[in-house]
């Protein structure tokens, strides 16, 4: 047992030093290319014209690399399933992460986790295993989709004043592509950053309704996709496209107002689930101060661990089916 205790500490830290220094020399690599961007973006703006309207330092070429690092892009592609939905997701938080940068955060937090279960805790060497595989799949991944959340909820908030702005271009005589560039210009990121791609493609000579297309997928938002098949519709059918733009706004705003009503409605379900989610934690910690031995014994026999599993599991079911029953669709 302690032969293979020694041997998976080894393993561990060798995997957690590979990846750290792998890590290491992506995020060094990124920081070289920001330094490189800021450093371009002044010298645009000390010899700009006076009175020019500024322009984003954007690296316009698409590439399809999985990583900054030619070995691991190398094996991304070979063993990764999927790996550009994978990076299309990572693109939908609105970070420059790569997927070689996920995937080494991963590794490096699942070797730290094994280490720590066998180590602190001493648990068999099976069940550290596959707590460290929990741990390197399940925390990124709800990260990650909680900045896609939080960054979507951002856009959704600013896109009906951003389609008020290019209403009201559209009335002063703008075509729809400078309207564009104006909310590129005038908004904050996402709306503004998104826009400035879309305008971008659209100066490279890409078409209007391939490069709105492009970014509804970045986006994959319904709210957006209004928007995209308004003017689709319009461009190949005609008619006055600043009222179906107002009625469209009309819509996204009576679409947030249900969203706040039905979270209004629902907040007492979500409390309780709230509430009875975190009573295990809550008793747990109770008995920890008050007789911490006794509660060990659940980490360090066998049958505890698997208890614990049973009731997290049990517990993450229960508080998945409560929110679930919470959440409507509009």
């Amino acid at each position: 047992m302690a032969d293979d205790v020694s041997t998976l500490v080894v393993l561990v830290a060798a995997c957690a030093a590979m990846a750290a220094v792998a890590l290491g020399y992506a995020v060094a690599g990124q920081g070289a290319r920001r330094r490189f961007r800021n450093r371009t973006a002044r010298l645009r703006a000390r010899h700009a014209p006076a009175g020019a309207a500024p322009v984003a330092a954007e690296n316009l070429l698409v590439s399809d690399r999985m990583s900054s690092i030619a070995g691991l892009d190398a094996l991304i592609r070979r063993f990764v399933p999927r790996p550009g939905a994978l990076r299309a997701r990572l693109a939908r938080t609105g970070r420059r992460f790569s997927v070689g940068e996920y995937l080494l955060f991963c590794l490096l937090l699942g070797s730290v986790a094994t280490a720590v279960r066998s180590l602190v805790f001493e648990l068999p060497l099976l069940l550290a295993v596959l707590f460290g595989i929990v741990t390197a799949l399940g925390p990124p991944h709800v990260i990650v989709g909680w900045m896609i959340k939080r960054r979507i909820k951002k856009f959704v908030a600013q896109f009906p004043e951003a389609i008020d702005l290019i209403l009201r271009g559209l009335k002063a005589g703008l075509p729809v592509t400078e309207s564009i560039r104006v909310v590129a210009n005038e908004f904050p990121a996402p709306v503004g950053e998104e826009f400035r791609r879309v305008a971008d493609a659209v100066a490279l000579g890409e078409p209007l309704d391939k490069a709105l297309w492009a970014a509804a997928d970045r986006l994959d938002t319904p709210e957006f996709r209004f928007f995209v098949i308004s003017l689709s519709v319009q461009s190949e059918t005609g008619g006055n496209l600043t009222e179906t733009l107002e009625n469209l706004t009309d819509i996204l705003r009576r679409r947030q107002q249900m969203k706040l009503k039905i979270k209004a409605m629902s907040s007492e379900a979500r409390a309780s689930a709230m509430i009875l989610g975190s009573l295990p934690f809550v008793m747990f910690g109770i008995m920890m101060a008050v007789s911490g031995d006794y509660v060990m014994d659940l980490f360090t026999d066998p049958r505890g661990v698997l208890m614990v599993v049973a009731g997290l599991t049990s517990l993450g079911l229960g508080v998945a089916v409560m929110a679930r029953m919470v959440r409507f669709e509009i």
